[in-house]
C-alpha cells in the first residue's frame, strides 16, 4: 500500500511538472510594470487601506483563470476563436479593437518599466529600450514554445524579490493583517481617487488579455481534459503566488513611502528610488531588479497575447511553435506592437505615468465584457460537456461583472 501511494505521488508530481507553465506564467506576468506601479501608488497614497481588496480579487482571479484554462482543455480552441464561432465576426471584431487598444497601452507601460528601472543605474533610454525590444523579439521569433516557456517560468520565480523587499521594509504586520481582512474606514468608498485605484487594482490583477493568453497557451501546450486536473493546480498556485507578491508590494510602499509622507510616485522606478533611504540599499536594489525583470517579461507576453487574439479571431495561423513564414500575420503583428510600443518611449513629452495607471483602469472597465462572453461559453453544455461551470463559479464571476460595472459607474458619478 505504501509503495502504491508513493508511486501515485510520483505520478502526480510528474504529471504536474509536465503541464506546469501556462497558469503560473500568465498570473505572474500580471505583476508587470503597470501593475507594480499601480500597487506602489496604492501603498504610497492610501497606506494599508487598500489591502482588503486583495482577498476578493484573488478569489475572482482564481475563478476567472480556471474558467479560461478549463475552456481551453475542454474545447482545444482559443477564447477569441470560440467567441467568433459562437457570437459572430462583428462582435469579435469590436472586442479585438478594444483589446488591441488596451494591450498597446500596456506594452508602452512595459517598455517604460524597462527604461525607468535601468535609468536608476545611469543607462540611457535611447540604448536600453531598443535593446530590450530586440531581445524580446529575437527570443520569441527564434524560440520554440518549450524554450520560451522555460525562460518565462524562470522569470516568474524572480518575483520573490518583492516579498523580500516587503520584509526589509519592516511593516506594521498587525495593521496590515487587519486591513487585509476588513475594509478600513479612514477613506470613504465615495472618494473618486480611491475608486479609481480600486478599479486599477482589479484591472491590473485580472487583466482581460490574461484570459486570451492563458487559453491559447493551454491549447498550444496540448493540455487535454485527461491532464486538466494537474493543470488546474498550475493555475491556482500561480494566482496565489502573484497576489502574495502584489500584497507585499503594497505593504512595502505603505510601510515606507506612505509612512514618510511620500505620497506622489511618478513611476515604479520612483518607488524603488524612494525606498532607498527608507528601507535600505538591498530593498531598493531588489525592487529595481524586480521591475526590470517584470517589464521585460511582460513586454514579451503582452504582444503575444494580442497576436493570439487577432489571429484566432480572424482565422489566421498562430502559435509560438510555428515559423515566421508559417504564421506571418501572428509574427508581424507581434513585431509591430513591439516596434511601436518601444518607439513611443523615444518620443518627447509622453505622459507615461498617466498612460501606466490609465491602462490598468481601462483593463478594469473592459473586463466585465470579456467575463460575460466567458460565462456564456463555460455554461454551454453542448460546447463544454461535463466541464461546464459549477454554480459557485458562476456566482463569483457574475459578482465580479456586476461589481466592476457598479465601480465604474460610481467612479464616473464621483468625478463630477
Amino acid at each position: 500500500m505504501a509503495s502504491l501511494r508513493k508511486t501515485s505521488w510520483k505520478t502526480r508530481a510528474m504529471l504536474f511538472l509536465a503541464v506546469v507553465g501556462p497558469g503560473f506564467i500568465t498570473a505572474n506576468v500580471d505583476n508587470d510594470a503597470g501593475g507594480i506601479y499601480t500597487y506602489s501608488v496604492a501603498g504610497a497614497q492610501y497606506g494599508y487601506t487598500l489591502l482588503w481588496t486583495m482577498i476578493p480579487i484573488t478569489i475572482a482571479l482564481v475563478v476567472v483563470q480556471e474558467m479560461a484554462s478549463r475552456m481551453g482543455a475542454a474545447t482545444g480552441k482559443g477564447l477569441s476563436d470560440l467567441i467568433r464561432e459562437e457570437f459572430g465576426f462583428r462582435v469579435t471584431f469590436f472586442l479585438m479593437i478594444a483589446l488591441i487598444v488596451c494591450n498597446f497601452g500596456n506594452v508602452v507601460a512595459e517598455f517604460a518599466g524597462v527604461e525607468s528601472s535601468l535609468e536608476l543605474f545611469g543607462a540611457s533610454k535611447y540604448v536600453v529600450v531598443p535593446a530590450a525590444a530586440f531581445i524580446v523579439w529575437v527570443m520569441v521569433v527564434r524560440g520554440t514554445y518549450q524554450s520560451i516557456e522555460k525562460i518565462f517560468l524562470a522569470a516568474s520565480g524572480f518575483y520573490v524579490c518583492y516579498i523580500i523587499a516587503g520584509l526589509l521594509a519592516h511593516p506594521d504586520w498587525k495593521t496590515a493583517a487587519i486591513a487585509t481582512i476588513s475594509r478600513p474606514k479612514e477613506v470613504g468608498i465615495r472618494n473618486y481617487g480611491y475608486l479609481y485605484m480600486v478599479i486599477g487594482l482589479v484591472g491590473t490583477t485580472i487583466a482581460p488579455w490574461m484570459q486570451f493568453y492563458l487559453q491559447a497557451s493551454i491549447v498550444e501546450k496540448g493540455i487535454t481534459p485527461r491532464q486538466y486536473r494537474a493543470s488546474r493546480w498550475d493555475v491556482i498556485l500561480g494566482c496565489l503566488f502573484t497576489d502574495v507578491v502584489a500584497w507585499f508590494i503594497i505593504v512595502a510602499c505603505a510601510a515606507t513611502l506612505f509612512a514618510a509622507g511620500h505620497h506622489e510616485v511618478k513611476n515604479a522606478a520612483d518607488a524603488a528610488q524612494a525606498l532607498r533611504p527608507l528601507a535600505g540599499e538591498y530593498a531598493y536594489l531588489l525592487f529595481a531588479a524586480g521591475l526590470f525583470n517584470a517589464s521585460l517579461f511582460a513586454a514579451s507576453i503582452l504582444p503575444i497575447s494580442t497576436a493570439y487574439v487577432v489571429c484566432e479571431g480572424l482565422g489566421f495561423e498562430s502559435g509560438l511553435d510555428k515559423k515566421f513564414h508559417e504564421a506571418p500575420v501572428f509574427y508581424w503583428l507581434y513585431t509591430l506592437l513591439i516596434v511601436f510600443g518601444a518607439g513611443v518611449l523615444l518620443m518627447p513629452r509622453i505622459p507615461l505615468v498617466y498612460v501606466s495607471v490609465l491602462s490598468q483602469v481601462v483593463n478594469g472597465i473592459v473586463l466585465p465584457f470579456v467575463l460575460i462572453f466567458m460565462l456564456l461559453l463555460t455554461n454551454d453544455r453542448e460546447l463544454m460537456g461535463d466541464f461546464v461551470n459549477p454554480r459557485w463559479y458562476n456566482v463569483v464571476a457574475w459578482i465580479t461583472v456586476v461589481g466592476m460595472i457598479v465601480l465604474t459607474l460610481a467612479m464616473v458619478v464621483t468625478q463630477r
